[in-house]
C-alpha cells in the first residue's frame, strides 16, 4: 500500500512538472514570438520590427469592465472582431477602476481578481486579433473613481490625509501619489492569468498613460502637473523599460506658449493647468496626445466655427509635434455627439473626414501624425454605454466605410514605406 502510495505521488508531480514546463514553453514562445513587436520611437515617428508604425483606431472605455463578466465577454471578441474587420488596429481602454460598486482596486492595494481577468482577457484578444493597446491608468473625473477617489482614500486613513483640501493635492500629496505608484507596479507586473505573459512583458500593449484628460486649476501655471508628469514617467519606466508612456493630453497649451494659447485653445481665458508644449517635452514621454471635441468647447458657436477651429487645432498640433517636440502624435479622441444641438450624420462624418485627412497628410509626407482614435465603439446590445459618440460599424454603413477607407490609406503608408526600405 505504501509503495502504490509514494507511485502516486511521484506521477502527480511529474504530471505538475510537466504542465510547469509547458508554460513555460508557452510563454517563452509569446516573448519570441513578439520580442520585435513592441512599438517604440525613432526620428520623431513610431516604428515597430523596424518599420514606421501607422494607425487608425479607436476608443472602448468599456472593455475591461464587459470582459469581467464571463457572461458578456463575447461582447469584447465581438469589438475587436468587427475592429479588425475594418483594418483598425489600436485601441486605447482603461485600466482602471478605483472603489465603487465594480472596482478593480477595492481600496489602496486590494484589487478585485475577477475585474483583473476581465483585463486579461481583454489584452489576450486584442492580441488574436492584431490591435495593439494603449491602457490608461486613472481618471481626471469621477468616473471609475479617478483621481477623487485617491484623494478620498487618504483622507480616511487615520492621520495620513488631514491636510488635504483639493482632488488635486493627488498630484502633490506623498500619500496618494504612494498609492498611484503602487498601482503602476500592480498593473505593469500583473501576470496574464490566460497566456502567462507579465503585462510589462507583452507586446500587445503600446503604450501606458499615465491620466486621462488631467487638470490641475488649482495651479494654473502648470508646475503641479509638469513635476508629477516628470515623476511619474520615470517611475514606470524604472519598471518597464519596453513600453512607450504618453500623457493623456487634450492638447491645451499653457505659459511656455502664450500667443499659442491665445491663439489655438477653445477660448483665451480657458485654463487647465496643462501645457502641450512643456509637459511633452518631459525626456520619458515618448509621444503626444490630441483630443478634438469642438461640439463640446464651442458649443454655442455655428457648425461653420466648429470646423474652422477643429482645422486649425490640429494642424497646429501636428506642426507643433514635428517641430518643436520632434516626437510623434496621436490623435487618441476625437467626435461629433448627437445630443449637441447642429448634429447631423454627414457634419459627423466630415469631422471624421477633417481629422483623417489631416493625419493621412502629415503620416504619408513623413511627418509627426502617427494616427488617430475615434471616440467610441460599440458593439449591438450596449445600449447603457451609449454617450452620443459611439459608433457602431454593423449600424451605420456610412461613417464605417469612412472608418475603413482611413485605415486602408494608413495601411498603405506602412506597406510602402517598408517595400522602399527593402528594395
Amino acid at each position: 500500500m505504501k509503495s502504490c502510495c509514494c507511485w502516486v505521488v511521484a506521477y502527480f508531480l511529474a504530471v505538475a512538472l510537466l504542465i510547469h514546463r509547458r508554460e513555460s514553453e508557452v510563454v517563452a514562445q509569446v516573448k519570441a514570438e513578439d520580442g520585435s513587436r513592441f512599438v517604440g520611437v525613432a526620428g520623431g515617428q513610431l516604428v515597430m520590427n523596424g518599420s514606421s508604425f501607422y494607425a487608425n483606431g479607436f476608443n472602448a472605455y468599456w472593455l475591461m469592465y464587459v470582459a469581467s463578466d464571463p457572461s458578456t465577454r463575447d461582447k469584447v471578441s465581438s469589438a475587436f472582431q468587427e475592429a479588425s474587420s475594418h483594418g483598425l488596429t489600436i485601441a486605447r481602454t482603461w485600466a482602471f477602476s478605483d472603489g465603487g460598486s465594480s472596482p478593480l482596486q477595492y481600496s489602496p492595494g486590494s484589487y478585485n481578481e475577477d475585474m483583473f481577468q476581465g483585463l486579461d482577457y481583454v489584452i489576450s484578444e486584442a492580441r488574436r486579433y492584431g490591435i495593439k493597446l494603449v491602457l490608461s491608468l486613472v481618471n481626471e473625473y469621477e468616473d471609475y473613481g479617478g483621481k477623487k477617489q485617491y484623494v478620498e482614500w487618504a483622507r480616511a486613513r487615520s492621520g495620513q490625509g488631514q491636510h488635504l483640501s483639493s482632488d488635486d493635492d493627488f498630484f502633490t500629496s506623498p500619500v496618494v501619489k504612494g498609492y498611484y505608484k503602487n498601482h503602476i507596479k500592480t498593473i505593469l507586473t500583473r501576470r496574464n492569468s490566460i497566456h502567462g505573459v507579465a503585462y510589462k512583458d507583452d507586446p500587445t500593449i503600446m503604450a501606458w498613460e499615465l491620466i486621462n484628460e488631467p487638470k490641475c486649476t488649482s495651479d494654473l501655471s502648470g508646475n503641479t502637473l509638469q513635476s508629477w508628469i516628470a515623476e511619474m514617467a520615470s517611475y514606470l519606466k524604472s519598471i518597464d523599460g519596453n513600453h512607450l508612456v504618453e500623457i493623456g493630453l487634450e492638447g491645451f497649451y499653457g505659459d511656455s506658449s502664450p500667443e499659442r494659447k491665445k491663439q489655438y485653445n477653445p477660448t483665451y481665458s480657458f485654463q487647465s493647468g496643462t501645457d502641450f508644449i512643456a509637459n511633452n517635452q518631459i525626456p520619458d514621454i515618448d509621444f503626444a496626445t490630441v483630443h478634438s471635441y469642438p461640439d463640446q468647447w464651442l458649443s454655442d458657436s455655428t457648425v461653420e466655427a466648429q470646423n474652422s477651429f477643429l482645422t486649425r487645432w490640429i494642424s497646429s498640433h501636428i506642426e507643433d509635434a514635428q517641430n518643436i517636440l520632434q516626437k510623434p502624435v496621436l490623435f487618441a479622441e476625437f467626435g461629433k455627439s448627437y445630443k449637441y444641438s447642429g448634429y447631423s450624420t454627414s457634419g459627423r462624418d466630415q469631422l471624421y473626414n477633417t481629422v483623417y485627412s489631416a493625419v493621412y497628410s502629415s503620416a504619408s509626407s513623413g511627418g509627426a501624425a502617427a494616427g488617430s482614435m475615434f471616440w467610441q465603439l460599440l458593439t449591438r446590445d450596449l445600449d447603457s454605454l451609449r454617450d452620443g459618440y459611439e459608433i457602431v460599424l454593423s449600424e451605420s454603413p456610412d461613417i464605417a466605410s469612412v472608418i475603413h477607407e482611413q485605415s486602408l490609406r494608413m495601411s498603405g503608408i506602412s506597406w510602402n514605406k517598408t517595400t522602399k526600405a527593402g528594395n
